[in-house]
């Protein structure tokens, strides 16, 4: 719902959607600047996308608690949520590079490419879903 007289940037700001690929867009483009700056520095592509994706993460629960869901829920209930959500994102983005680069040879930034699509959009409906669930029962908008 657009706020009256807000504007197209506001009407946008205002649609869960548009936060969340905001938020998403930006861990996303840290994961990827992360890991591309780690295999850069000599740390094979399976750690660098680890320690990336871990990173990314901690801005990633931020930005989704307080921006794209507007939770008020208590943190000793999301969390731990968040963080189930966020290992198997991370048994993913630890698998991928494993097995495209480190089996059959393919460039790290293949790995890296395919977590920043398949991550992002299974996190949209699992987030709202069961981790924030309770901002949407609190009015969020």
């Amino acid at each position: 719902m657009r706020p009256a007289g807000g504007g197209l940037i506001d009407g946008l700001w205002s649609l869960r959607l548009s936060r969340f690929a905001a938020i998403g867009a930006s861990a996303t483009l840290l994961y990827a600047g992360l890991a591309l700056a780690f295999t850069g520095l000599g740390i094979a592509a399976t750690g660098a996308s680890v320690l990336a994706f871990l990173l990314a993460a901690v801005f990633s629960y931020g930005g989704h608690k307080y921006v794209t869901f507007v939770s008020g829920g208590r943190h000793a209930f999301e969390l731990p949520r968040f963080l189930v959500v966020s290992a198997a994102g991370l048994a993913v983005v630890s698998v991928m590079p494993a097995v495209l680069t480190d089996m059959l040879g393919l460039p790290a930034a293949v790995p890296i490419l395919l977590a920043c699509i398949v991550i992002p959009a299974v996190n949209y409906v699992v987030l709202g879903r069961w981790v924030f669930a309770g901002a949407e029962k609190n009015g969020a908008p």
